[in-house]
């Protein structure tokens, strides 16, 4: 599967000031798959260590500060020659303090060795803010690789052509229900793969339950036993979550008499490690919106939507007749979409009730509201009040119908949400 992170990959092997690679996402969004990938393509051989209880690789990390010594020890290990400037180094489940620090040694001065490590657990990368190393963070495909899966690849360019030069799409009933695929199947390459295999409806969703366990099992490497439980409780009620018409998260949906303060550590945790998304409340709209958020006051979104899908037990034709559960998916998707493109996720909420599903403030400070806007909340008035409340240079409303521009908001189809990133707008 083509991935828009291998662009990356390409430029950081010519990179001039090119310093070890971290690259950091949940698991089985295929990150392992697409560094052996681009190391089969680009190199002339790749060195691959699965440093998981590797007590080998990581007591060599940890006591040698050699570069020298490191690399020979590697090629030992690994019966290969490492090769300046043309062997990869692959460390996967770099999870220990002491395989990063043992790392940044290849950034301290520039260096002729070209290492990538991967980890899902981007928390442990918190006490790694200096120059040594560089981050890099990956997701499940988007919808635009997905359409490169599904041979679309010049719909995605016909869609992207559309949302930038502000003009009706050609194909606009093909890109949604394919988009009405993407959303039941997800992004995540195993899925996809399934689908593109023409495994049934249960096969897949085999297949979400494992990766769903997966990312269960992820949660029990959290120090803190009781936070462990806590952190699954939480997965496992986000779809019920999301299916109120206040979609705010409330404890009380986890179990009678649940309180914030027993589950903030293990969210906090969720949201550190990709698990789930969090958008806060805002009480003002103002710059920086980090400064007004309402901390008491959050929705959680799963990282993936075929998972959620799966989660609510749904199938097609229920989540095409059900407009409030199609909005469900929509939102899900938005939140994951805008988060992967750079975007911390925020909502606007009025004394009346008035709500804009998402607010979210570009780098050059530019604030931005994004509202939903389907068939059952056509004529939702909650945008025209924030506008009127705030003075604000740009508004969409995402909606299944085709691109148009109406009194200074752009109406834009929900499968174009992928093309809302920071270098466009």
């Amino acid at each position: 599967m083509e991935r828009k992170i291998e662009t990356f990959l390409k430029k950081w092997k010519t990179d001039i000031i090119r310093k070890p690679l971290i690259l950091y996402g949940p698991k089985q969004v295929g990150k392992t798959f697409t560094v052996l990938k681009f190391g089969k393509e680009e190199y002339k051989n790749v060195v691959y260590f699965n440093t998981m209880n590797n007590n080998e690789i990581i007591e060599l990390f940890s006591k040698e500060k050699s570069i020298d010594k490191i690399i020979q020890n590697l090629s030992l290990i690994s019966g290969e020659t490492i090769l300046k400037d043309d062997t990869l180094i692959v460390l996967d489940n770099i999870d220990e303090f002491e395989l990063v620090k043992g790392v940044k040694l290849f950034g301290s001065d520039r260096s002729d060795y070209h290492i990538i490590g991967i980890t899902s657990r981007r928390e442990n990368l918190k006490e790694f803010k200096g120059e040594e190393l560089q981050f890099k963070g990956m997701n499940e495909l988007d919808f635009e690789e997905y359409l490169w899966v599904r041979k679309e690849k010049a719909l995605a360019e016909l869609i992207k052509e559309s949302f930038h030069k502000h003009k009706t799409c050609p194909f606009h009933k093909v890109a949604l229900e394919l988009f009405q695929d993407y959303l039941m199947t997800g992004g995540l390459p195993e899925v996809i793969k399934a689908e593109k295999d023409g495994k049934d409806t249960f096969e897949i969703d085999a297949i979400k339950q494992k990766i769903l366990d997966t990312y269960k099992k992820e949660i029990s490497l959290n120090k803190n036993l009781i936070d462990i439980s806590r952190g699954i409780e939480v997965i496992d009620s986000i779809p019920e979550q999301l299916k109120k018409d206040n979609k705010k998260f409330q404890y009380g949906l986890i179990g009678t008499g649940k309180r914030a303060k027993e589950y903030e550590k293990s969210i906090n945790y969720l949201v550190e490690n990709q698990l789930v998304y969090r958008s806060y409340k805002v009480k003002e709209v103002k710059s920086p919106l980090s400064s007004y958020r309402d901390k008491d006051s959050f929705k959680l979104y799963l990282t993936d939507d075929g998972v959620l899908f799966s989660m609510m037990h749904l199938n097609k034709k229920k989540m095409l007749s059900d407009e409030d559960t199609k909005e469900t998916l929509y939102e899900n998707h938005i939140a994951k979409t805008l988060v992967e493109a750079g975007y911390s996720l925020y909502y606007y909420q009025s004394e009346g009730k008035a709500e804009v599903n998402f607010v979210i403030q570009n780098r050059m400070g530019l604030i931005i509201p994004i509202e939903i806007t389907t068939k059952t909340n056509s004529k939702a008035k909650s945008l025209s009040v924030f506008m009127k409340k705030y003075t604000v240079q740009q508004a969409y409303r995402i909606t299944e119908n085709n691109f148009s521009t109406k009194k200074d908001v752009r109406y834009i189809p929900i499968y174009s949400i992928f093309c809302l990133n920071d270098t466009k707008i």
